[in-house]
């Protein structure tokens, strides 16, 4: 096995015309009379202001309170301003523009399955509705804008709905690992003075159920800041709850009303605070606005995974995306901010992903007609000794693109995954950046 990539080889894929003509790259470059790669990457770098001007109309970002100046660099480029003076809450283009507008409202935003084989989806105004119960829910606690809300729960609907609700009341969202231990969970919600936490009873892992709450429980014992628990009934095992602290979600959620205004926040009003993987030391919680993650997240989701929402003009069903990530994970957060930002479909699958069979990946992606896959190379080094079989048997021809990130990979993997899942006709996507970009 070959443990690294020569350079100078053979090109083994290149977008056809066709595939050029129809992309969000293309597109936005004609926009600006734009006639090459190379000519965008120059005005791009050499004109930051423009392209980001251009870039958020692009998106259609609306923003509550227009900005008056792209970027301020006045106290140096390491502290930039962005969109100053203007107001934007990001849930608003994320789930409202589509749930009020009638050509958008029914399209699907999230379609889950669960390890079980439950299947549910949302449509941007289920979404929307769920949003606002859950918005709703968290202001009758007494939560509100500047409050740091964890996320400690496995890949649920629910997970994306308390996301985007607490950005909807200008929250700080404050995403954990489901498999982190109780020191990892403690030092990321006390570093946020965090007020609330989302949590669920458990979750299933090859079959078996994964207890979440016990060691939610054991983090919350030093955790004083924390007045109110919000738990998903994930699994149905018995948890003890604590008396005015702890809220089961179906007696909390669900009465309230499915109607909720968004906080007035400034465009780089505090959003998120996710952690670094801790490959250059200790890991960081890195600061995101929402005029920053969320856009950078649609931008590369549109330009690099080219990524198509619903065409109403032309009847064309919208993408659907599935990265294989963790909410705790940067790649969890940008599925959803990214999807919805423009107006696509996002899957996700709360399960062990090759289980009870080797083959799980893929009919998921044959199941949910899946276009836009993100995978890890040691996911796919894990899946080739089952054999090519377990990819045949399954019609994989929605798939348009592969993705990569978190580490590099090396060929035989990198050829399998193109050659054998791919067929030779669909490229690979390597998506280098940080936590912290």
């Amino acid at each position: 096995m070959s443990d690294q990539f020569t350079f100078g080889g053979d090109i083994v894929w290149q977008p056809t015309p066709a595939h050029i003509d129809r992309s969000n790259l293309k597109r936005f470059m004609d926009l600006h009379g734009i006639g090459s790669y190379n000519e965008l990457m120059e005005k791009s770098t050499g004109d930051v202001a423009w392209f980001t001007d251009a870039l958020l109309k692009f998106l259609d970002v609306q923003f509550q309170r227009p900005y008056t100046q792209v970027i301020d660099l006045s106290d140096g480029i390491q502290w930039p301003k962005w969109c100053v003076g203007g107001q934007l809450n990001i849930a608003i283009n994320c789930v409202d523009k589509w749930a009020e507008n009638p050509a958008t409202r029914h399209n699907l935003a999230l379609i889950w399955e669960g390890e079980e084989g439950t299947v549910r989806s949302f449509t941007y105004e289920h979404l929307a509705a769920e949003v606002n119960r859950t918005a709703n829910a968290l202001r009758s606690l007494g939560l509100g804008k500047g409050d740091g809300i964890g996320l400690h729960m496995s890949m649920t609907p629910e997970v994306c709905v308390a996301l985007l609700a607490i950005a909807k009341i200008g929250g700080v969202i404050l995403p954990l690992f489901s498999g982190y231990g109780v020191s990892a969970i403690v030092s990321r919600l006390a570093d946020a003075n965090a007020k609330a936490l989302f949590t669920a009873d458990g979750f299933y892992r090859r079959g078996k159920i994964i207890p979440l709450k016990p060691t939610a429980d054991k983090a919350l014992a030093q955790l004083p800041s924390v007045e109110h628990v919000i738990v998903l009934e994930r699994v149905g095992n018995d948890v003890p709850m604590v008396n005015g602290r702890d809220h089961w979600w179906h007696d909390l959620i669900p009465p309230q009303s499915n109607q909720a205004a968004a906080a007035p926040t400034a465009a780089e009003d505090l959003l998120m605070i996710i952690y670094t993987s801790g490959t250059t030391g200790k890991p960081k919680g890195a600061v995101h606005t929402h005029c920053g993650f969320p856009v950078k997240a649609a931008q590369d989701m549109a330009f690099g995974t080219d990524v198509h929402p619903f065409d109403p003009a032309q009847g064309k069903p919208g993408d659907v995306i599935y990265w294989m990530s963790d909410m705790g994970w940067m790649m969890g957060p940008w599925l959803v901010f990214g999807a919805t930002l423009l107006g696509a479909t996002f899957f996700i699958y709360d399960g062990a992903p090759d289980y009870p069979g080797p083959d799980r990946l893929w009919q998921l992606v044959a199941d949910h007609q899946i276009n836009q896959l993100g995978v890890s190379p040691t996911l796919i080094r894990a899946l080739i000794p089952h054999g090519d079989e377990m990819v045949q048997k399954h019609d994989l021809s929605s798939l348009k693109c592969f993705a990569s990130t978190g580490e590099p990979w090396n060929p035989d993997p990198w050829m399998w995954l193109f050659n054998v899942v791919g067929k030779g006709k669909r490229p690979i996507i390597n998506y280098s950046g940080g936590t912290e970009i």
